[in-house]
């Protein structure tokens, strides 16, 4: 695809869309996780954590993006990653989950896990919430391009 068939990315509306994406799909794996978090047995704090857990995430998504943008020097790096821009999804996203889950569980005490949470060795950070930021990041741009692409293949259509 090139950026002739794809044109709302370069619109005032993809980042917002992007973010609403990114939660929207995050906020899933959130509530899929939350049984491995200590303190989750109480549904309605679930859906409370878990939706700020996702806008977060969210975040995180935008930042993937300026990485992406700033290693690529491309707004639209995304459309076609390539080897480069999957590399690039995968270590920021392994770099940043990590960090976070780090920081978060032995820092700032923010969350604690279940002994069902799987751990990565040496790091002792969650497997789970680390696997999240390196497959939902190449999913949910895949999404904003097959979305962007049949909305401009719809517009074609209705005008021509």
């Amino acid at each position: 695809m090139t950026n002739t068939e794809i044109p709302q990315i370069k619109s005032a509306w993809f980042l917002p869309r992007l973010f609403v994406i990114a939660v929207l799909i995050n906020y899933v794996w959130e509530i899929a996780q939350s049984p491995l978090y200590v303190g989750m047995e109480n549904l309605s704090l679930v859906w409370w954590h878990c939706g700020l857990a996702a806008v977060g995430d969210g975040f995180l998504v935008l930042l993937i993006y300026a990485v992406g943008w700033a290693v690529t020097r491309q707004r639209d790096w995304f459309v076609q990653p390539m080897t480069t821009g999957y590399a690039m999804m995968l270590l920021a996203g392994l770099f940043i989950s990590v960090s976070i889950e780090w920081l978060a569980v032995f820092v700032g005490s923010q969350w604690a896990y279940t002994s069902r949470m799987p751990l990565i060795p040496l790091l002792k950070v969650g497997f789970v919430p680390v696997v999240q930021m390196l497959v939902l990041p190449p999913l949910i741009f895949r999404t904003i391009v097959g979305w962007h692409g049949r909305a401009s293949a719809a517009r074609e259509k209705s005008e021509g």
